[in-house]
């Protein structure tokens, strides 16, 4: 399954349902998909069990947040903050437990900090406000961020990971930090396994929906200005090997020689029918192709009416940057409230 980069138009683009007749079908190109992304996404380690040490506690006006570090693979640990709503849980269902989400950061250095606390920008404390809402929500450092910036090294710099672990890849490492995170979220008494999310803008836009696309305990999604397909994209060496934050290295040969393995939509569908919550904007200058984004979105939600489950995928762009604004926030925190906030049929 590869496709020429030079050919990526919306004649030639890699539509879902090409060559799908029936479910089985679609199972089977689904689990294609997933064949060659575990390939590319590299090694990872087997899930560890669930251990975690508390640091601190601060009680705030609504919630209290608590900082933490938690055992991942790797043998590494991943520092975030656990925040818990003050008012009492409650469901429709009559389950007392909360909802919770996983809140993956943008690309700042200061990682969870810039959505978790007040001292965040505005338009990114998303944490914040899903844990004023009544959501229990784990807040992580990615590597290279926050407390996990490699000693002697500037931010998001993932040279010293790959010294270590040259099998791997940074996104995988960062999927499997993640589900460790769920694994953590679904050991707490008051949190609903059944009920979790993940949301991200940017960095951690993208982080959410691979997550999901890889692990069904995340049972919808939101993904905020972290949808860039490789079609269009003047800069699609941004996934490969580079100085900086290097995501997937193996794909700067493909890229070379003129070709990429799959388009980013494949990535996405993985998680359908789950519910997802897509937004991107057509003034980003850091993903700018929204004609690209907007065909290859289209073509998800063909896929998502084609399974019968066409108002799971919410699909949203506007003439926004590179940002997470005020009242697409707020639809989306509707939306995960819909799929969260009682029991939902998608498993």
């Amino acid at each position: 399954m590869t496709y020429p980069l030079s050919r990526l138009t919306e004649t030639s683009f890699p539509s879902l349902l090409e060559d799908v007749a029936d479910h089985q079908d679609w199972v089977l190109k689904r689990d294609r998909i997933t064949s060659v992304w575990q390939q590319y996404i590299g090694w990872m380690p087997d899930s560890i069990p669930c251990r975690y040490e508390i640091h601190s506690e601060d009680q705030e006006a609504d919630h209290t947040r608590i900082h933490l570090t938690y055992a991942t693979g790797y043998g590494d640990h991943v520092t975030a903050y656990l925040l818990i709503p003050s008012q009492p849980a409650a469901s429709e269902d009559g389950n007392k437990r909360y909802p919770a989400m996983l809140a993956l950061h943008p690309t700042d250095p200061h990682g969870k900090d810039d959505i978790a606390t007040s001292a965040g920008r505005a338009g990114r404390r998303y944490a914040l406000e899903l844990v004023t809402r009544g959501y229990v929500v784990l807040a992580p450092d990615t590597i290279t961020a926050g407390e996990r910036i490699y000693e002697g090294t500037e931010p998001f710099q993932t040279a010293p990971f790959y010294a270590a672990h040259p099998s791997s890849t940074a996104v995988g490492k960062m999927i499997h930090d993640h589900q460790q995170g769920i694994s953590l979220l679904q050991s707490l008494p008051y949190v609903d396994p059944d009920r979790i999310g993940a949301i991200g803008h940017s960095l951690g836009g993208y982080n959410a929906y691979f997550l999901a696309a890889v692990d069904d305990r995340i049972k919808a999604v939101v993904s905020s200005c972290g949808f860039c397909p490789f079609m269009q994209d003047p800069t699609p060496e941004r996934w490969g090997q580079r100085e900086w934050f290097s995501h997937i290295p193996k794909l700067t040969d493909d890229l070379n020689e003129g070709f990429v393995p799959f388009e980013f939509h494949e990535i996405m569908a993985l998680m359908a029918p789950r519910p997802i919550f897509n937004w991107f904007a057509q003034n980003d200058a850091i993903f700018p192709n929204w004609q690209a984004a907007s065909f290859a979105s289209l073509d998800i939600h063909r896929l998502y009416q084609w399974l019968g489950y066409e108002e799971n995928y919410i699909s949203l762009m506007g003439n926004e940057g590179h940002n997470f604004p005020d009242p697409i926030r707020n639809m989306s925190y509707q939306f995960l409230d819909r799929w969260l906030k009682v029991e939902s049929s998608i498993k």
